[in-house]
């Protein structure tokens, strides 16, 4: 795969070189899993299974190498490997048959040189003075439930999220149903959508300043039928009450989608489903704060930026896929309860402790390194036990690894603050379409505070929880 992405890319080597462009690649790879690390240290973790001694290049010899492969072999690459899971039917997120995915954008702090300065201007600065780095907006589709990237683009912060997620079009197909949020609802990204062939759920601005959709027809589960940029949509008015130790708080939610029948997908479904979303917001928290761990970027110019973050993003995608080959072997077990720090651990313990990678030996995507994360692994006996690769948490065992001389406090649930909500479709008239409660299943800000929930205060039956971010 990587010898057909370096190909593509045209950065394959002409000569045979002590520094191979493959190996280049690999480097890259593995500097955004030790994202804290320089390149010198990122290649020494890299050799250090090795069963033969390797000299470790100089800094300037790894970055001329890596000026000589550029952006567009990680570029092709992280292109093989977007998409979503292969995972049974049960184990995907769907909506009446369609795949769910989510579309949002984020930003990513480069190393401030005047190189990177030009491509990428700095944020406008406020009252405490300019912004400390300059930024890239990246803008990305998720599949919902596994947080697989389908597709994302990068460029200048100065560059808008809709003009970017244009660019995105051509990744949607017929059978998705894709989520956005209030900045997405646009008569323009509608067209584009409806072009693709593809279904949205968006939601759009309530009050002051809402589009305005004329009530075509009424129906059954309080959502109404109208028109957008000529685009046939329903409209679904929701009210959401929060409820807190402090107070009550009540907001408005309007969704607009192009599923019309009410009777294959009922209103109430549709806000529930909503909250999925969100999943695009963890997977680049999962980005910038696991893998980078707040990092800024290294690359002191723009081709340096677009080759690390290509890489980046393939990095993630691969413990994306590594995490769903380990759920195939669990049907029973959500995709999205499986720790991605886990899985980061994971890997690099096994880049760190691989022995015999060099074999003639054709492997699958996942490799050696991802046949590490099965639950089942026995331990290696040459390890002691502070080397042992980490498992994927399984639902049931302790997800923090709490050490044994640090005991549980008791008083731990008395400093979180418990969040319950529900959340009821309305008709035009703003009279509640049904009466039951809605479930927008939790973020999980935190496994404790679910626990919390659970056991010390358990909802009336038919009743459901949320979380107010």
């Amino acid at each position: 795969m990587i010898d057909a992405a370096l190909e593509a890319g045209g950065g394959k080597e002409k000569r045979l070189r002590r520094l191979p462009s493959r190996v280049v690649v690999y480097l890259l790879l593995a500097g955004g899993l030790f994202a804290g690390q320089g390149w010198q240290q990122v290649w020494s973790r890299m050799t250090s299974g090795l069963s033969i001694p390797v000299a470790r290049p100089s800094s300037s010899s790894l970055v001329a190498a890596m000026r000589r492969v550029g952006p567009k072999p990680l570029r092709e690459l992280f292109t093989f490997l977007a998409g979503p899971a292969s995972l049974s039917t049960s184990q995907v997120l769907r909506c009446a048959g369609r795949m769910v995915v989510a579309i949002d954008g984020t930003q990513l702090p480069v190393a401030d040189t005047a190189a990177n300065w030009a491509a990428y201007p700095k944020p406008r600065g406020g009252p405490n003075g300019e912004a400390g780095y300059p930024m890239v907006r990246v803008v990305a589709i998720v599949q919902a439930g596994t947080r697989h990237l389908i597709e994302a683009v990068f460029g200048a912060d100065t560059t808008g999220e809709l003009a970017y997620a244009a660019r995105l079009m051509p990744a949607l197909r017929p059978g998705m149903l894709l989520l956005g949020g209030r900045n997405f609802a646009t008569y323009a990204f509608f067209t584009g959508v409806a072009g693709s062939g593809a279904q949205f759920l968006i939601r759009a601005k309530a009050g002051a300043g809402a589009m305005k959709l004329p009530v075509a027809h009424c129906l059954d589960d309080g959502s109404y039928l109208s028109t957008a940029a000529g685009i046939p949509v329903r409209v679904i008015e929701a009210v959401v009450t929060i409820t807190t130790a402090a107070d009550t708080r009540t907001g408005r939610y309007r969704l607009i989608t192009t599923v019309l029948d009410h009777r294959q997908v009922p209103a109430q479904q549709l806000v529930e489903l909503y909250h999925h979303r969100w999943e695009i917001e963890t997977a680049y928290c999962e980005l910038k704060s696991t893998l980078l761990g707040g990092r800024v970027l290294r690359g002191r110019y723009p081709g340096a930026v677009a080759q690390e973050l290509w890489a980046l993003l393939s990095a993630y995608q691969l413990l994306r896929t590594a995490i769903t080959d380990a759920a195939l072997t669990r049907p029973d077990v959500e995709v999205g309860r499986l720790s991605f720090t886990t899985a980061l651990h994971t890997a690099r313990d096994q880049i760190i402790h691989t022995t015999e990678i060099i074999t003639a030996t054709t492997v699958d995507l996942v490799g050696r390194g991802g046949a590490g994360q099965s639950a089942a692994r026995p331990p290696d006996p040459h390890q002691g036990p502070g080397d042992q690769t980490r498992d994927l948490q399984i639902p049931g065992q302790d997800p923090r690894g709490r050490p044994a001389h640090l005991p549980r406090d008791p008083d731990h649930h008395d400093r979180v603050c418990p969040v319950f909500g529900v959340t009821r479709v309305v008709d035009v008239q703003g009279r509640p379409a049904e009466s039951r409660p809605s479930k927008v299943i939790s973020n999980a800000l935190s496994a404790a505070f679910q626990r919390w929930v659970q056991r010390a205060r358990p909802l009336p039956v038919g009743s459901r929880a949320i979380t107010a971010r």
